[in-house]
């Protein structure tokens, strides 16, 4: 089940106001003591994170199905996508939904209910986490997520079911700019730099990949040379993008990558103001990018109101 972006923060009567988390999303099955961790694009992650699965492996249910996010914390408590990309500190599951448990399809209860037994199967654990709450009033709750500096906040119908796909009943209203993109080449290196100069972005829009400007900076010199050797064995010699890219050295590739990239704004044109890499996604595969699918249905961005 995916969130809709929506452009402004509401308040809504039913409806609960959570953390937004910056990591991966995951799902995690437990059938008695085996645990297997699922990404979104059904890539198995088990073996990837075994302290989770220790910590899952002991909750108190013979079958279990949970959704969350796969996070790292900074000193500040907060989610950075970074820091998980680079192993650097401690990973937590913060998990926001529980979709089965004990031979009980949870998917059809209202999300109300799937929260109380969320809650009564973790309890207060550490490492497998139950995804926070902010304030009942989502002005207010989005006051905290910005004082916070969070990456958003995730508001939620409280009576609605659990549904694949991307739903009007979640949406997210974001506190700073933080989208996925898809790589679609790269321009030489110069200077002292090695590998590569920057990266080529776009979005799909439909079947159409869009050129949405290119990212310089974010990169240590090992990410130079982890980028480059995945891009290396996909390099093409027809533009991915539909759009002209003006790049005299630019070498194109397969649009199969999927980089999280932070931003400032986006020109009249789309493209994008002071980007920077974040780090690559392995979960999504590079066809959800889509501009309609970040901005609500059909490429439109949605505006909540306050009632």
């Amino acid at each position: 089940m995916l969130a809709t972006l929506v452009d402004e923060p509401f308040t809504k009567k039913n409806w609960v106001f959570e953390e937004k988390y910056d990591g991966v999303r995951m799902l995690a099955y437990k059938e008695t003591r085996k645990i297997s961790l699922i990404s979104r694009n059904e890539i198995d992650r088990t073996t990837r994170y075994p302290q989770i699965t220790v910590e899952l492996a002991k909750l108190d249910a013979d079958t279990l199905i949970l959704d969350g996010e796969i996070v790292v914390f900074d000193n500040h408590g907060i989610s950075q996508f970074q820091l998980l990309q680079q192993s650097k500190g401690n990973v937590r599951y913060a998990v926001f939904d529980c979709l089965y448990r004990n031979g009980r399809d949870l998917r059809r209860e209202p999300l109300s209910v799937r929260r109380k037994i969320l809650e009564e199967t973790l309890g207060s654990g550490r490492v497998v986490q139950i995804a926070k709450r902010l304030a009942r009033n989502g002005i207010v709750a989005f006051a905290q997520a910005r004082n916070k500096r969070l990456e958003g906040i995730i508001a939620k119908d409280s009576a609605s079911f659990y549904a694949g796909g991307r739903s009007q009943a979640w949406l997210k209203v974001k506190v700073h700019q933080n989208e996925e993109f898809v790589v679609g080449g790269f321009t030489a290196a110069g200077g002292s730099r090695q590998y590569f100069g920057a990266l080529l972005l776009g979005e799909f829009h439909g079947k159409a990949l869009r050129y949405v400007g290119k990212v310089g900076t974010g990169f240590n010199e090992s990410m130079l040379g982890y980028l480059y050797r995945k891009m290396k064995p996909i390099v093409q010699r027809a533009s991915p993008f539909v759009s002209d890219v003006r790049e005299r050295t630019a070498t194109f590739v397969d649009p199969e990558l999927v980089a999280q990239i932070a931003f400032t704004e986006r020109t009249k044109d789309g493209k994008l103001r002071h980007p920077v890499y974040l780090g690559l996604r392995d979960d999504k595969p590079s066809r959800e990018v889509q501009r309609g699918a970040s901005h609500g249905h059909q490429g439109k961005t949605r505006r909540a109101r306050s009632v």
